[in-house]
């Protein structure tokens, strides 16, 4: 392939890529909720520092809610949510699982 081809390639991938979907990290999906059924941020956030969390950040990812922020337990990680109960579905630190309901 010749250098103009591949400069071709590369500007129309940076041209579509803002307008892509926005993919899931992959590492936990969540069943399909109603967007109107889900927490709010400011509902979660509510939620999870009555329960000792510290929120630094959050996103909708897989069909969760992802936090990043502390634990009550003062661990710094990231963690996803039910998006409408905000049950905690998994807790996640530098790679390794500290939680995953329905495991013991």
């Amino acid at each position: 392939m010749n250098t103009a081809a591949i400069r071709a390639l590369l500007l129309a991938a940076a041209i579509a890529a803002p307008f892509s979907t926005a993919q899931a990290t992959g590492r936990l999906t969540c069943e399909t909720v109603a967007p109107d059924k889900w927490l709010t941020e400011d509902a979660l956030t509510k939620k999870l520092t009555a329960d000792g969390w510290l929120v630094r950040f959050m996103k909708k990812d897989g069909g969760c809610w992802e936090v990043y922020g502390t634990t009550p337990e003062g661990q710094r990680v990231e963690a996803y949510f039910h998006p409408a109960t905000g049950e905690k579905l998994l807790v996640g630190q530098r790679g390794k699982i500290l939680f995953r309901a329905g495991e013991k």
